[in-house]
């Protein structure tokens, strides 16, 4: 479990990069929005963000899959994120792998600036691949969680995001219609067929 870092309000600022990844299913954004409440609770100025590309299951929100929900920013560019961050404490990021590439120095210059940033996304693609630009964010963070499913197929401890249609297009935005979370055995048994 993650334990916020003691930050008292009269030493000089220093921030970082938090990740959370995993497969599809496995509680990443549960895990952002409890780590993004109890910022609020600490009486932390928070400013939340989500690709606007990802509409699943609201607009304006950040969405757990069990529909735990907080009020975010939609934003077309990673770069749109530091005309709005404001004076924030803490900056959640949702689905990072659909942001474009410049997530990555977003992040690093909110860190630069004092800021706590927490990010979350997939780290691996449909193929098993690490996923764009996550790799890269977990590379600069100082703490990496990485969260699990359950094995669709066995009950295992599932790490893999299936993609059940034929598609070759690395993103393409769904939920259990489209994707499952295999464990590395059972992901690797369908792709071979």
């Amino acid at each position: 479990m993650f334990v916020e870092p003691n930050r008292s309000r009269n030493i000089k600022r220093s921030g970082w990069i938090e990740v959370i990844c995993g497969s599809m299913f496995s509680g990443k954004t549960e895990e952002l929005i409890r780590r993004l409440r109890r910022a609020s609770i600490a009486q932390l100025k928070v400013e939340i963000f989500k690709p606007k590309v990802d509409q699943r299951y609201s607009k304006e929100k950040v969405v757990s899959h069990n529909e735990n929900a907080i009020n975010s920013k939609p934003v077309n560019f990673a770069n749109d994120i530091l005309l709005q961050v404001g004076n924030c404490d803490v900056i959640g990021l949702d689905e990072a792998q659909f942001f474009d590439h410049e997530i990555v120095s977003v992040v690093n210059k909110l860190a630069n600036n004092g800021k706590r940033v927490i990010v979350a996304g997939l780290d691996m693609d449909f193929m098993g691949r690490p996923f764009k630009p996550m790799d890269e964010i977990m590379s600069i963070a100082e703490y990496i969680t990485k969260v699990h499913a359950i094995c669709m197929d066995c009950g295992n401890i599932a790490s893999y995001s299936h993609r059940r249609t034929k598609s070759n297009q690395t993103v393409v935005i769904g939920e259990k219609d489209i994707y499952e979370a295999l464990c590395r055995s059972c992901f690797y048994e369908k792709m071979d067929h």
